[in-house]
């Protein structure tokens, strides 16, 4: 009895023990629950600050988008403003620059007149001339065919604008008449031509060899010429008959225009033709025959040139 009396008390005091265990372990976990309540409430707390301050982010977000949409909406304003004020600064200026335009037209008109009127004075022959405008190319030519009873009798008696571009024109006007001088421009501003003491002629004793209806004609004070380039920037130059080569000056033909050799050969319809340079006539120093510095010199090209104006003057 005494022994089941101990063993009682020995069982109830291990259920004590355990229980005290088990108050010591939940008081624990209470410890614990609330250390994690108070670490839930700094952690919300972290999150509200982080919420409001999101929210503080996206008002001034939304603020500085609207500033910036008010801002574009100013340039946008300030654009067109620039706009109209730049058309406006458009207009003065083409006004000005039409002003501009009129005055030079004025001055070169008058200019014009000035240099008409000095042609006039050093040779009125020149005075209806659609090709020799300036006064320097009249010294030249004066200069290099050096007669003086030529230049004060000479007339303009051919002008393919005025007569006609054709050859049969040409030859009516200008056969027989003795010493010629040619000037052709080209639709490319290029001014070139040549003079012969003798001129064409249908006279057959005349000629070198008698080819049926055509033949080449002995001058040997012929000459040819560039006035001007297409750029302007060329000095007007003279170029003689090569030695050897005067009985080749010029050629009568009357299927074709003027021709001096080959080095300048006018076509049929007085607009095309071709140059061979330096065939018969001296090239300018440094340029050699056969070349296309040499083709191109005087017209701009072998063949693909244009003749705006031939005009020829004889007494």
């Amino acid at each position: 009895m005494k022994r089941k009396l101990k063993e009682e008390i020995k069982r109830i005091k291990e259920k004590d023990k355990k229980i005290k265990s088990f108050e010591s372990e939940n008081q624990n976990l209470k410890q614990e629950n609330v250390k994690k309540e108070k670490e839930n409430e700094k952690k919300e707390k972290k999150i509200k600050s982080f919420e409001s301050e999101n929210q503080n982010l996206k008002q001034e977000i939304q603020k500085k988008e609207k500033e910036n949409q008010n801002l574009k909406s100013e340039n946008e304003n300030q654009k067109q403003e620039n706009e109209k004020k730049d058309k406006i600064l458009k207009q003065k200026d083409e006004e000005i620059q039409n002003i501009k335009l009129l005055f030079e037209k004025e001055n070169q008109k008058e200019e014009s007149k000035q240099n008409q009127n000095e042609l006039l004075k050093i040779l009125p022959q020149f005075s209806d001339s659609e090709i020799i405008k300036e006064k320097g190319y009249v010294k030249k030519l004066k200069q290099w065919i050096n007669d003086n009873n030529f230049f004060s009798k000479m007339k303009k008696g051919f002008s393919a604008k005025r007569d006609g571009f054709n050859s049969k024109n040409w030859h009516k006007a200008v056969d027989n008449k003795g010493k010629t001088l040619i000037i052709i421009k080209t639709t490319e501003d290029f001014i070139f031509g040549g003079f012969t003491q003798v001129g064409w002629t249908n006279d057959k004793s005349k000629w070198r060899e008698d080819n049926y209806d055509w033949g080449y004609i002995i001058d040997s004070n012929a000459f040819i010429f560039s006035l001007r380039n297409d750029k302007g920037d060329r000095k007007p130059e003279k170029f003689t008959i090569k030695q050897g080569e005067e009985e080749y000056a010029i050629e009568y033909d009357l299927d074709y225009g003027p021709s001096f050799g080959y080095d300048i050969w006018i076509d049929s319809d007085l607009q095309s033709g071709e140059s061979n340079f330096g065939q018969s006539y001296n090239l300018p120093n440094g340029i050699k025959y056969d070349t296309n510095e040499a083709k191109s010199y005087l017209a701009g090209s072998f063949n693909e040139w244009v003749v705006d104006e031939l005009e020829t003057y004889f007494i």
